[in-house]
């Protein structure tokens, strides 16, 4: 598999050359080990594509997930606090887990626990390997490194996602880089406010 594209959300790449020497280097390598024929295991049932050979995105996932944590990229879970009160959320949102628990019961809300899992983490720097539906990136994207971000887990993300001309060759649903990258864009160039590196792969 080879990096086809990439894109750098505010000096999300940048920030990567400069602080974490090596890791770009480390991110490519791994995806250049990976053989995408072999993962090309799926029949389809789908109507259109019926009998066809597809990536298998589980397989994928599989291998990833072994070659990142030969390199010591491993799962990271962020725990926190929720409840129905805005203005309470918003003081509580810089606090650890615990704290938020306590100020929540204090001010006589209910607190609901919930977390945040992001799958391989080293050094402040997230990489999620996304084979999944759109709303899966979006999710990873809005929501996952920016909560790590906030709380102080990471200083940069990385979302690995198939190029469409690849994803043509998955089953329907799964999301791809170009647009992620659409969606990215279209927010403005402050939003999400985490550095971030977007990247698309292809066999």
């Amino acid at each position: 598999m080879k990096i086809d594209a990439y894109y750098s959300h505010l000096n999300g790449w940048e920030w990567l050359q400069v602080q974490r020497p090596g890791f770009w280097e480390e991110i490519k390598k791994i995806i250049d080990s990976i053989d995408a024929e072999s993962h090309k295991i799926k029949i389809s049932k789908e109507k259109g594509m019926l009998g066809k050979k597809l990536y298998d995105p589980r397989a994928l996932n599989i291998t990833f997930k072994k070659l990142l944590e030969e390199k010591n990229w491993f799962e990271s879970r962020v725990n926190y606090w929720v409840t129905d009160d805005a203005e309470l959320i918003r003081e509580t949102l810089s606090l650890d887990s615990n704290k938020q628990k306590e100020v929540i019961e204090a001010s006589g809300k209910s607190p609901i626990h919930s977390y945040n899992q992001t799958d391989f983490v080293k050094d402040k720097v997230a990489i999620e390997v996304q084979f999944g539906k759109y709303s899966f990136i979006a999710y990873d994207l809005f929501v996952k490194h920016l909560a790590f971000y906030v709380g102080s887990k990471i200083d940069c993300g990385v979302e690995i996602l198939p190029m469409k001309v690849m994803q043509s060759e998955m089953s329907s649903g799964p999301g791809y880089y170009e647009g992620a990258l659409y969606h990215l864009v279209r927010q403005g160039r402050g939003v999400p406010a985490v550095p971030l590196v977007l990247v698309g792969i292809s066999q």
